[in-house]
C-alpha cells in the first residue's frame, strides 16, 4: 500500500504550502540513502507477493451481494492473532483504500531456492482461510479485481447514501465516503483536482441503447456535462483504487541489477496484464475493456487543466502527459537508455542537484520526474524530520507515483536491499491462479538474470502495448510489439554509468522488434520467436529441482500457456460468458443484483474448491490430492 504515516493531516491548502519543503527534504533523504548503500553487493535474492481481497456478504434471502465495510475490524483481529504475538507468523495483513478491502502478504519474503515455489500457493491458501475464519456468517473473502456493481445503489453493508454536493471527500454520485478507509492518505490527498471522467466504453450488446446515455437524478449538472455518450460514467477515486490487484516485489543483488530488472520487466507489463485480464464490469454495466488499468489511472489523475494541456501554463510549472498512475516513463539501466524515446518531464533544479551529488543521468532524471508531482498527504508531526534516518518525505512522492514498475531504494538503516515492484497484474479468482502468475513472473526474472536476456524495445512501443492490453479479449485478439532476438541485445555489465542522451540516437531500427500475438510471445512460433514457456522449460531442465516442485511449476506454466493460446479463458472472458448465458440477462449490458449474486455464489464455490471450473484453469484441485499422496502428475499434456 505504500507509506501510511500517522498524525494530524494538513488540509490541501496547507499541504501545498509545504510542497517545496517536502520535495527538498525528500531529495536529501534519497541522497543519504543512496550514498550509504550504493556500493552494496550480493544481497540475497528475495521476493514476495501482495494479494488484495474484497470482503463480501452473500444475502441468500434478497439474492444480493454487498461489499462489507468492516475491513478495519477484520484487519485488527488478524494482526492481533498473528504478527502482534508472533513476529514469525506466516502471514501479514495491511489496510487498503476501501474499508471492504484488505491486503495479505507472506510473513517473510521467499528466498532464491526453487523449492520455495512449492510454498506460494499454500501460503495464499493459508491467508484466505485465516481471513475467512474471522468473518461473520454469509460473509466471504473474494479475490475479484473489480466488483461488478461498485457504485450501484445499496452496494455496501451497511448501506450509505453518497453525498455528491455536500461537504465530503469524494463528492461522488455513487461512492459514499463511508466506504473509504479512514486513513488521511485516502481521505485528504486526491480530492484536490481530479476531474470528472468517463473513460470506459460500454459494451454494445444486441439491446444496449444506442446511444447509451445515462441520467443522474442527484446531479447538480456537472455529471451531465462530463458524461460521454456510450461510456460508463465514474466520478471518483473509489472506482479505481477500490479495485484489487496482484503484485510481486523482488530484491536484487545490487542497485545495478535492480535497474536492469526494472527495465526488462517493464516490457512484460502489458503482456502479463492481458494474460491476467479480470475486470470487464463497472458500475453495473458490461464494459468494452477487460482490465482495470485505465480506470484506476483516470481515477487518481490529479493533473490540473494546465498540466493536462487544456489551458496555457500560468499557475503550474509543467505540462504533464500522464496520470500519476500509469506506465513508466524512462528506463533506468545503461541497456535501456537508447530506447528512452518518450518526452520525459523533469524538475530541472532537482535533476541538477542529483547530478551534482554524483547520481548518474538515468537515475537522476527518473527521480526528478517523480518529483514533478505534488505530495498528497502531509502530517503536522511529520514536517520536520531527521533526513539522515528517515525517508517519509521521499516516500511521500515515491509511493504516490503508481507506475507499472516501481524502483524501490532500501529504507534507512535497514538490511533490506534495492527492490523492484511488478504492478500491472489483475488478481485472479483462486490461489492456484494467483500462485501461477506470481511464479511465472519470478521465473522470468531468474531466466533474465541467468541468461542475460534483453527484451527491451522503445518505451513508446511499451506504451502502445499497454493500451492494447486493456482491450476486450486482448489476450487473443491483440498484437504487441516485442523484441525478436532476446539473446543478441545489450550485455549488462551492471554498471549504472550512462553517457548517451535520451532518444533513439543509436539506430536500433524496427528490425529489432515486431508485432506478435501473446500466443507467439508465450508459446513461440517457428521462425518468429522461441516463446517464453520453452525458454523457461529449458532453464528448469538445467536446474536441480525436486519432483514435487517441478510438477507444481509445470502446472503453473501450463495455465499460462493455455491462457495465451486460448485453450483456457481469462477471468474477464469467463465472467462475460457467465453473464451472457444468465437467464436474467437481457442483452442490454446491464448486470442486475441477481446476476451479480449468482456470479459471486459460483465464484465463491470455485475459490473454495467446492466446484471445478476447467474452462478457467483446468483441474488444480486434483493436483492437491495428488500432492497429498506423493504421486504428482502434470495436469495437462505438453
Amino acid at each position: 500500500m505504500g507509506l501510511l504515516s500517522q498524525g494530524s493531516p494538513l488540509t490541501w491548502e496547507e499541504t501545498r504550502k509545504c510542497a517545496d519543503h517536502i520535495r527538498k527534504h525528500g531529495i536529501i533523504q534519497f541522497l543519504n540513502i543512496y550514498h550509504k548503500v550504493k556500493e552494496r553487493q550480493k544481497d540475497v535474492l528475495k521476493w514476495g507477493d501482495e494479494v488484495e481481497y474484497m470482503l463480501v456478504e452473500l444475502d441468500d434471502k434478497d439474492k444480493k451481494v454487498r461489499l462489507v465495510l468492516n475491513g478495519n475490524a477484520v484487519l485488527e483481529t488478524l494482526q492481533e492473532q498473528g504478527e502482534n504475538i508472533n513476529p514469525n507468523h506466516p502471514t501479514l495483513w495491511r489496510p487498503e483504500y476501501s474499508k471492504y478491502m484488505i491486503e495479505g502478504t507472506p510473513g517473510q519474503p521467499y528466498g532464491g531456492t526453487m523449492s520455495e515455489f512449492n510454498t506460494v500457493e499454500g501460503n495464499m491458501r493459508k491467508r484466505r482461510l485465516e481471513a475467512s475464519s474471522v468473518l461473520s456468517q454469509n460473509q466471504t473473502l473474494c479475490t475479484i479485481t473489480s466488483f461488478p456493481r461498485l457504485g450501484c445503489p445499496g452496494f455496501t453493508k451497511p448501506e450509505y447514501r453518497p453525498t455528491p454536493v455536500e461537504k465530503g471527500v469524494s463528492k461522488s454520485l455513487f461512492f459514499p465516503d463511508e466506504a473509504i478507509n479512514g486513513h488521511p492518505r485516502f481521505r485528504w490527498g486526491l480530492s484536490k483536482a481530479i476531474l470528472l471522467y468517463s473513460p470506459v466504453s460500454v459494451f454494445k450488446d444486441q439491446r444496449t441503447p444506442a446511444p447509451f446515455v445515462e441520467e443522474f437524478p442527484e446531479d447538480d449538472g456537472e455529471a451531465a456535462r462530463a458524461a460521454l455518450p456510450d461510456h460508463i460514467y465514474m466520478d471518483c477515486m473509489g472506482f479505481g483504487m477500490g479495485n484489487c490487484c496482484l503484485q510481486v516485489t523482488f530484491q536484487a543483488c545490487s542497485i545495478d541489477e535492480a535497474r536492469y530488472l526494472y527495465d526488462q520487466l517493464a516490457t512484460f507489463c502489458p503482456i502479463v496484464m492481458a494474460l491476467s485480464a479480470a475486470s470487464p464490469f463497472y458500475r453495473g454495466y458490461v464494459s468494452d475493456i477487460d482490465c482495470r488499468w485505465g480506470v484506476i489511472s483516470a481515477s487518481v489523475d490529479d493533473r490540473t487543466p494546465e498540466e493536462r494541456g487544456l489551458k496555457p501554463l500560468k499557475n503550474n510549472k509543467y505540462r504533464i502527459f500522464k496520470s500519476r498512475y500509469d506506465s513508466i516513463d524512462s528506463y533506468l539501466s545503461c541497456c535501456g537508455e537508447k530506447y528512452n524515446d518518450i518526452n520525459l518531464i523533469i524538475d530541472e533544479e532537482i535533476n541538477k542537484q542529483l547530478l551534482d551529488a554524483g547520481i548518474d543521468n538515468l537515475l537522476a532524471q527518473h527521480i526528478a520526474h517523480l518529483f514533478i508531482r505534488d505530495p498528497l498527504s502531509v502530517f503536522e508531526e511529520k514536517i520536520h524530520l531527521d533526513d539522515e534516518n528517515e525517508s517519509d518525505h521521499f516516500e511521500n512522492l515515491q509511493s504516490t507515483n503508481w507506475q507499472s514498475m516501481r524502483f524501490k531504494p532500501p529504507p534507512p538503516n535497514s538490511d533490506i536491499g534495492w527492490r523492484v515492484e511488478f504492478r500491472p497484474m489483475e488478481v485472479q479468482l483462486t490461489d492456484f491462479e494467483n500462485a501461477a502468475y506470481v511464479v511465472f513472473v519470478v521465473l522470468l526474472t531468474r531466466v533474465i538474470l541467468s541468461y542475460k536476456l534483453d527484451f527491451l524495445i522503445p518505451l513508446s512501443k511499451v506504451d502502445e502495448n499497454m493500451k492494447v492490453a486493456q482491450k476486450r479479449n486482448a489476450v487473443l485478439d491483440g498484437m504487441f510489439y516485442f523484441r525478436k532476438d532476446i539473446f543478441k541485445g545489450c550485455n549488462p555489465v551492471f554498471d549504472g554509468a550512462a553517457s548517451a542522451q535520451n532518444g533513439l540516437e543509436t539506430d536500433c531500427g524496427n528490425e529489432e522488434y515486431m508485432l506478435m500475438s501473446i500466443d507467439t510471445i508465450i508459446n513461440g512460433k517457428e521462425g518468429v520467436f522461441q516463446g517464453l514457456i520453452p525458454i523457461l522449460n529449458c532453464y528448469l531442465e538445467n536446474m536441480e529441482v525436486d519432483v514435487d516442485t517441478r510438477c507444481t511449476i509445470l502446472n503453473y506454466l501450463k495455465l499460462i500457456k493455455k491462457r495465451a493460446s486460448g485453450e483456457m479463458m481469462t477471468m474477464a472472458k469467463w465472467m462475460r460468458e457467465f453473464v451472457a448465458k444468465h437467464p436474467e440477462y437481457k442483452q442490454d449490458s446491464v448486470i442486475t443484483d441477481k446476476i451479480n449474486y449468482d456470479l459471486f455464489e459460483k465464484c465463491d464455490r470455485i475459490a473454495k474448491g467446492e466446484e471445478q471450473c476447467p474452462e478457467l484453469f483446468g483441474h488444480p484441485w486434483d493436483l492437491i490430492l495428488l500432492h497429498s499422496v506423493g504421486n504428482c502428475q502434470p495436469m495437462f499434456a505438453m
